[in-house]
């Protein structure tokens, strides 16, 4: 009875000891400011918003088409259709035969017209049109072929209206346009994100193309159904950040998820901004974005958002991948809020093939690669020293080969190919010295960046970069970006030069030579930059446009 007794009050002890030390722990993760996925889900409140705000154009539009008698002759244009595209216009018309319709928008000069063709032979015709020049009387033609071959043609006069005020204060040069060399096939456009600020998108002449008259933030996706993904506001122009708006280049809203605005302000501004910097389309659709927790750090959570609900399924918060001392001993002013912004995610590219993605943090100087599906990493790189990092993370750095450089502050993180295990992977390196960056070069250039990583060697080898040669004139402590161009060529948007005044958006072929420069200058009273620059085409041939549904 003693035996049994004395038992019990072992096994008594052994759990009070177990649930002091398991109670130790939790509180001591308590104390770090981490928080569980389940509440971080709960913070985010992701949710689709149930009122559209374009559903009345819809049925306008629905009726239009349904009881038009119009044919090409005098068929229905409306301007700017769903109010928020000024430089798009929606024609309406009837043929008696089925036929394919093809516009052009006329450009001023050689290589800027912009021709697209609407899918398939209908006898009810709806044509979106997309680039016209503002405060111009745009000569658009418009084209009709029979299954026969045979084909009609009318040019339509379409006269719009002038920039708003912050786009006409916003002076643009072209300092080189070498369109032979460029890449502006396919209709494509530069498409020009400026923080905080009406989105447009311009030719190679630099006029403006396109724009939004809803304020966007960071975030621009191409969605695979031709639609676009853009970061707006709920209350017009002000107030926070807190919406991505799948819509299209017409304005035309098909679905609004609506976040929380209580996850932390933006580095720059004072304005409260949910999803801060990047998002993508997964594969099933769904959406993933950089986002804040909710908790007392920011900017270092990814969130999966269903696409037909707007619910956030899976959050991953990298304070439980990456060593705890990095952001409890985080000491930089840099707060968002008054959180700790201890780690920056920038950007996110995910690799259909792998199911693994790859991240950018600028906070740490760090980029890194992650599975998924099981949150493990692959690899990081980083200029933090290997004996710095604790030992199970040792195996996973990549080490790098000589003449290859350490980034810092970097942005805009992109796979350009996988084969065999070795990675070719493109960025745009701001070259500050936040934390674990280059301190030896800090500040005296920025640059576009390919590197070539073996994932069997883990190392890491520099093969090609652009901007050293520009010297400090062209450093930009934060925000820019790097594209590789279907021809080769390198789009580069150095988004913060002369600390901010100036966004320098430079093209370069395979040999580094300029075929592109356009410099764009803020007013005295406008300092927004452009967070990034793309080469984009308007519009994508998967876009298939049905103003009634």
């Amino acid at each position: 009875m003693h035996h049994k007794k004395g038992r019990w009050l072992a096994l008594i002890a052994v759990l009070l000891v177990l649930c002091g030390v398991g109670g130790w722990f939790g509180y001591r993760h308590y104390s770090l400011g981490v928080i569980s996925d389940k509440q971080i889900i709960k913070n985010i409140n992701s949710h689709l918003l149930k009122n559209n705000p374009t559903s009345k154009q819809t049925k306008s539009y629905a009726k239009i088409v349904k009881s038009t008698t119009r044919t090409l002759d005098n068929a229905y244009v409306k301007v700017n259709p769903y109010g928020t595209s000024p430089l798009t216009a929606l024609m309406i018309f009837k043929t008696d035969k089925a036929a394919k319709v093809t516009y052009t928008v006329v450009g001023k000069t050689d290589n800027t017209s912009i021709t697209n063709t609407v899918k398939g032979y209908q006898t009810t015709h709806q044509v979106p049109i997309v680039g016209l020049y503002a405060n111009y009387s745009n000569q658009v033609q418009v084209t009709l072929t029979y299954k026969d071959g045979t084909t009609e043609q009318k040019m339509f006069t379409i006269k719009t209206g002038k920039l708003p005020k912050n786009l006409r204060n916003t002076k643009i040069t072209v300092s080189k346009s070498n369109k032979s060399k460029m890449e502006i096939g396919n209709n494509e456009l530069t498409y020009i994100n400026k923080t905080s600020e009406e989105p447009f998108a311009v030719d190679a002449d630099g006029n403006i193309r396109w724009y939004s008259t809803l304020y966007s933030r960071h975030t621009f996706v191409q969605l695979s159904n031709g639609h676009l993904l853009i970061q707006n506001r709920t209350n017009g122009n002000k107030g926070s950040y807190n919406v991505l708006s799948e819509t299209d280049y017409l304005g035309r809203i098909y679905r609004r998820y609506r976040f929380s605005d209580k996850l932390g302000k933006s580095s720059l501004e004072q304005y409260i901004t949910a999803v801060h910097h990047d998002a993508l389309e997964l594969p099933n659709h769904n959406l993933l974005v950089t986002i804040s927790g909710g908790d007392k750090y920011a900017e270092d959570v990814i969130a999966e958002i269903d696409y037909k609900t707007g619910k956030t399924v899976k959050v991953i918060d990298f304070k439980k991948l990456l060593p705890s001392s990095m952001y409890r001993n985080y000491n930089s002013t840099t707060t968002k809020g008054g959180k700790i912004d201890w780690l920056h995610m920038n950007s996110l590219y995910y690799d259909q093939k792998t199911g693994n993605l790859l991240v950018s943090a600028r906070n740490q100087d760090i980029t890194m690669s992650i599975n998924y599906k099981t949150g493990k990493i692959n690899w990081i790189y980083s200029g933090k020293k290997k004996s710095s990092w604790p030992k199970k993370y040792r195996s996973k750095l990549l080490t790098p080969t000589k003449g290859t450089k350490i980034t810092g502050g970097q942005h805009d993180l992109t796979l350009l190919s996988d084969k065999n295990g070795k990675l070719k992977v493109l960025l745009y390196d701001n070259n500050i010295d936040v934390t674990n960056g280059d301190s030896k070069t800090s500040g005296k250039y920025s640059q576009a960046v390919q590197y070539t990583i073996d994932t069997k060697k883990m190392t890491i080898k520099q093969t090609w970069s652009y901007g050293k040669s520009l010297g400090k004139a062209n450093f930009t402590r934060v925000i820019g970006s790097a594209q590789r161009l279907s021809n080769g060529n390198t789009l580069i948007d150095f988004g913060y030069k002369n600390n901010g005044s100036q966004s320098n958006i430079i093209e370069v072929d395979s040999n580094n030579n300029q075929v592109f420069n356009l410099t764009i200058s803020s007013s005295k009273t406008d300092r927004t930059y452009v967070y990034r620059a793309l080469r984009v085409k308007f519009t994508p041939s998967n876009f298939v446009f049905d103003a009634t549904k």
